[in-house]
């Protein structure tokens, strides 16, 4: 299970760990933690040191209720950011998270490698023909509503079958635009309540049917700390837990803050696997 990142093969048969970097000032956990080009580089070599092999760049806070922000202010947070982590960091493979088709393109000219859309094609009608006119992996994720209106009252029948049956149409599409490096996210917190969240983590083993690689972003979430009565940054430990219960339904990468930790529960996972 490989995806080709411009020219590199990633092979996702052993699980690997996406770093997050929110440029947003706004983001549900480090919204404004990087300011400037100095803590933006030592974070990310802070995450690449501990064993990231992606690092997922943000400019758009999507976490419930946040401020929409035009095209033109999300490319020009995001696209400085992309040339100044390329040139310090060569190697790098960034991922942009993005649902806009126009940012797609522009940061993937500037040189990122993947695309991680939070509404799997759904927000823009022009993405899934952008990224298979790019031949870039693309990271598919599902969510109901959007980031303004998604957790106002989210209803399923099953969850775990509407999402399921949401990948398989998605996918088909993109496969009929001949684009086959599709990773799936089942976007926990996104639309969903607790007890929806708790029901698709439970039962993720069933979205390997898909054939997908399988990212999880659990980390520091609300299911997690509300869950506990804590705050998102009491919920480092809690998140450990999520992703190896994540990582032993099959998940093959871990999105998260916390890179160091996402590795060590990778290698323990791994003994037993």
């Amino acid at each position: 299970m490989t995806i080709n990142c411009k020219g590199t093969l990633v092979d996702l048969s052993s699980p690997k760990v996406m770093g997050i970097l929110n440029i947003t000032p706004d983001s549900f956990f480090d919204g404004g933690y990087y300011k400037n080009n100095s803590e933006i580089l030592s974070q990310v070599e802070k995450m690449l040191t501990e064993g990231a092999s992606f690092i997922d760049v943000g400019a758009y806070s999507s976490r419930p209720g946040a401020i929409h922000i035009s095209e033109e202010e999300e490319l020009k947070r995001i696209v400085p950011v992309i040339k100044l982590l390329l040139k310090n960091f060569p190697e790098i493979i960034i991922s942009v998270d993005t649902f806009r088709s126009k940012v797609a393109k522009e940061t993937i000219n500037s040189g990122a490698a993947i695309i991680n859309d939070i509404s799997g094609g759904k927000m823009d009608n022009n993405m899934f023909a952008s990224v298979a006119n790019l031949q870039v992996p693309y990271i598919l994720m599902h969510m109901i509503g959007t980031p303004q209106n998604m957790q106002q009252n989210p209803v399923y029948n099953d969850v775990t079958k509407e999402i399921i049956s949401f990948f398989t149409e998605q996918i088909y599409k993109l496969h009929q635009l001949k684009l086959n490096d599709i990773i799936i996210d089942v976007g926990f917190g996104f639309g969903k309540t607790n007890y929806h969240n708790f029901e698709i983590l439970k039962n993720l083993e069933l979205f390997k049917n898909l054939n997908a690689p399988i990212l999880t972003g659990i980390s520091r979430k609300s299911m997690l700390y509300k869950t506990l009565d804590i705050s998102p940054q009491e919920a480092l430990n809690a998140t450990t837990a999520a992703n190896t219960i994540a990582l032993l339904k099959g998940t093959n990468i871990l999105r998260v803050h916390d890179v160091k930790e996402a590795v060590e529960a990778i290698k323990i996972v791994k003994h037993i696997l």
